[in-house]
């Protein structure tokens, strides 16, 4: 039967005991009984009979949810020092962890600086520890070239803070994203900086970036991906750059990142027979597929996919005429005609509980019609380069521009755009309406003089 020991140790008065657990390396257990002003020690099995004193620190008692800590420590024979063949060496017997019996806990101690320093070298099981290995421990610490105990703590603690403290490009893309919560696109963005920029440079610091790191990524982006996908990846990287030496969070790199360039005049057109087919198809799928609903008001409107996907019914002004597009590319709201086709199209759409007029899961903003909107493509037979929406939006733009009824400036305006150089695309397509003018012209001029006859005269 383990002994019970006769040491106490006054609590504080008042204090009503129901629930408790002692803690202290798993080996002692308290005996309190209700409304005690004192507390008894009881040893375990594993420890043995030994004299013990009860001290405040180390033990940790637990009251319900209150904490009161008290320590324990040996007393008497078991606690003296033993000395051992090596100058300032020695240990004491203690418990041996994990199993019955004693072990030897060496110490060191020395003077340096003026200063008498004790610390403790390590236990003769749990770390392997000898009276020489102490020793040539002692002569480290003498000589500098071991760092104590609690210097190693303290070299940890800081090395941890610094590495908390550090700016890599994974904590600047979180704080990036944190202060630009509505930025247009950041769902793209997360995910080019995921897949692309990630892996490379996620866990640097944006000083350790090099031109090579750049290159490597260029080159390999190149191999894999188009120019456009590229760019846009390049430039992501730039954007994180100049944000942090905007906000001033950490150094950047003094050279700077080089976009590649990219033909971005590509236009998408549909000729009358394509035309044709996708209407015919767009109106058979009309009442059991959203993605015609979309397709065909994105013909009509030149709506970009964003736009559509976020227009409410609110957006919609029937009485006057136009429809309001909030939160465009270019980030001021812009509002633009809504034509006979548009109001026959929205007037066409069953309305349902959502404000959006196209709404996605739950009646929330719609995020994606990729495959239903493929399907109506395929069913139209149209080129498999054809994009369903945005080329749309470019075979809109195109017929308004070659119809030769519609100037570049007006075209931009129900486009859109921000500069006339986005427009400037369309322009080849004006071509056709000018060589027509210019023949109405010769047509003239020829219906003129076919009456009469025409002579020339030299002159001299």
């Amino acid at each position: 039967m383990s002994p019970m020991l006769n040491n106490y140790h006054n609590l504080p008065s008042g204090l009503k005991i129901s629930l408790f657990q002692v803690v202290y390396e798993n080996r002692f257990s308290l005996d309190l009984p209700e409304n005690t002003s004192k507390m008894k020690l009881k040893v375990g099995n594993t420890v043995g009979n030994k004299t013990y004193r009860v001290e405040l620190k180390d033990l940790r008692v637990f009251f319900g949810l209150q904490e009161k800590t008290f320590g324990l420590s040996r007393t008497g024979e078991n606690m003296k020092r033993f000395k051992t063949d090596y100058k300032g060496v020695y240990y004491r017997e203690v418990d041996r962890i994990g199993g019955g019996g004693i072990e030897r806990m060496y110490y060191i101690v020395f003077k340096k600086d003026g200063k008498v320093f004790e610390e403790k070298a390590g236990g003769q099981y749990r770390d392997n520890m000898t009276p020489a290995r102490a020793a040539r421990l002692r002569a480290d610490r003498i000589e500098g070239r071991r760092q104590s105990r609690q210097e190693i703590r303290e070299a940890q603690a800081q090395a941890k803070k610094a590495e908390a403290d550090k700016w890599t490009f994974d904590r600047l893309w979180a704080e990036y994203k944190s202060r630009k919560p509505d930025l247009k696109g950041m769902v793209t963005d997360d995910n080019r900086y995921e897949k692309h920029l990630r892996p490379l440079v996620g866990g640097k610091e944006p000083k350790e970036l090099t031109t090579f790191d750049v290159d490597r990524l260029r080159v390999t982006l190149k191999k894999t991906h188009t120019a456009k996908t590229a760019a846009n990846v390049l430039e992501l990287l730039r954007r994180l750059l100049n944000f942090a030496s905007k906000k001033q969070l950490c150094e950047t790199p003094s050279f700077t990142i080089e976009l590649p360039r990219v033909n971005n005049c590509v236009t998408e057109d549909l000729t009358p027979e394509q035309l044709s087919r996708l209407l015919e198809v767009i109106e058979g799928e009309f009442y059991v597929n959203p993605a015609a609903q979309i397709m065909k008001l994105a013909l009509v409107t030149g709506l970009r996919r964003g736009e559509l996907f976020r227009l409410q019914w609110a957006d919609i002004d029937f009485e006057r005429g136009f429809i309001h597009i909030r939160g465009p590319k270019g980030g001021v709201d812009q509002k633009i005609p809504l034509n006979d086709s548009a109001r026959q199209t929205l007037e066409a759409i069953p309305k349902s509980e959502s404000n959006f007029v196209f709404p996605g899961r739950g009646g929330g903003e719609r995020v994606f019609v990729g495959k239903a909107a493929n399907r109506i493509k395929a069913l139209a037979g149209l080129p498999k380069s054809f994009r369903p929406l945005h080329g749309l939006r470019h075979a809109f733009a195109s017929m308004l521009a070659s119809s030769g009824q519609v100037d570049l400036y007006t075209l931009q305006k129900l486009l859109t755009h921000k500069s006339a150089a986005m427009t400037q695309r369309y322009a080849h397509l004006r071509d056709g309406a000018l060589q027509a003018a210019a023949a109405v012209a010769s047509d003239i001029i020829t219906q003129a003089g076919s009456g009469s006859e025409t002579k020339f005269a030299r002159v001299k």
